[in-house]
């Protein structure tokens, strides 16, 4: 209806501050701010998209000629003879190596890093759980070289009793045959250090999810006459299960491609001998294969193949972190 002084009804709604909304108010809506940003923010996200997709090009491309020169099978074959006449490369081994050494990593990182978040926000007191907080963080600032070097030399002496008892009462399963190398450089104390890398990235992201649970919720569950556990395992751990598993994921993105900490700690396998899946053996994964020999691209066709184990890596990095993705966006869903 229009009011006494002509003006509709909707433009004499007060402005944010309770007055009525000036001439002026329209233009400070920050519309072309908005069109800006947006324009930049998909900008943003069409480039990193392009570029992701230009890596990969890049690596099918230049891995294509190598693969079809292959005349053992890429994807079983544990030789790795990668020039001369008779080319003969396989990933296997590297594949396992990989694989173990994230798994490893991840059953260890994932329930430690997440404890330790809960911690930190739900059972220390305040002048104590920003110190923690910020002593973890400080993990992430370590270069990987040094913990390759200390594990090497300094950790490695002390996994070996751990190495030793498991091999004796575990030693008949195939897992945990001993694999007569130092326990510094096997793939499971590999695994341990990468646990330590990545604990910082699992801890900082849950520890903000689980700071971000609505006080009411947890408030709710106490009232309801919960211990503290039981609010903890009703309220906490549901709100924040999408964010520890995207910081799963991103820990685990960060073990598969680590390079310079593996490289020093894993003793390479020879290639005549048996194929093991004992966790205590040596092997090499795609990163530290790679690192090693970088000094031997001397040929397209060995460049290559070094690039077809780069390109399987990628795609591996890339299933996962679309997993954790599809994973996220159903429990959204279910959640809502």
């Amino acid at each position: 209806m229009p009011s006494i002084t002509g003006r509709s009804a909707v433009d004499e709604l007060p402005g944010d501050d309770g007055r009525p909304p000036l001439e002026g108010d329209r233009a400070a809506t920050g519309r072309l701010g908005d069109r800006i940003f947006g324009g930049l923010a998909t900008g943003a996200g069409v480039f990193v998209i392009a570029l992701v997709s230009l890596v990969g090009v890049f690596l099918v491309v230049q891995a294509v000629p190598s693969l079809l020169n292959n005349n053992a099978n890429f994807l079983t074959s544990r030789e790795w003879v990668a020039s001369g006449e008779d080319p003969r490369f396989g990933i296997v081994d590297l594949l396992w190596a990989t694989i173990v050494t994230s798994i490893i990593a991840m059953v260890v990182a994932v329930p430690l890093g997440v404890a330790v978040a809960l911690f930190i926000t739900q059972y220390a007191p305040h002048w104590l759980s920003k110190p923690a907080a910020a002593l973890v963080d400080l993990l992430a600032a370590v270069p990987s070289i040094v913990y390759g070097f200390w594990g090497l030399k300094i950790a490695g002496q002390y996994f070996e009793p751990v190495q030793d008892v498991l091999t004796g009462a575990l030693g008949w399963f195939p897992l945990f045959t001993d694999g007569g190398i130092s326990a510094s450089s096997t793939l499971a104390f590999a695994g341990l250090i990468l646990a330590i890398m990545i604990l910082p990235i699992v801890t900082a992201i849950s520890r903000e999810v689980f700071a971000q649970v609505p006080t009411t919720h947890k408030e709710g569950a106490l009232a309801l006459g919960a211990t503290q556990w039981e609010m903890i395992r009703t309220a906490v751990l549901p709100f924040g299960k999408p964010g520890v598993i995207s910081a799963a994921m991103l820990g685990l993105g960060r073990a598969l491609g680590e390079t310079l900490a593996v490289t020093l700690l894993l003793s390479a396998l020879n290639t005549s001998d048996a194929f093991s899946f004992s966790i205590f053996g040596g092997g090499e994964t795609f990163a530290s294969r790679i690192a090693n020999d970088a000094g031997e691209f001397d040929s397209a066709q060995k460049t290559g193949a070094y690039i077809a184990a780069g390109l399987v890596l990628f795609i591996l990095t890339f299933i996962v972190n679309a997993a954790a993705r599809v994973v996220i966006e159903r429990r959204k869903a279910f959640s809502e």
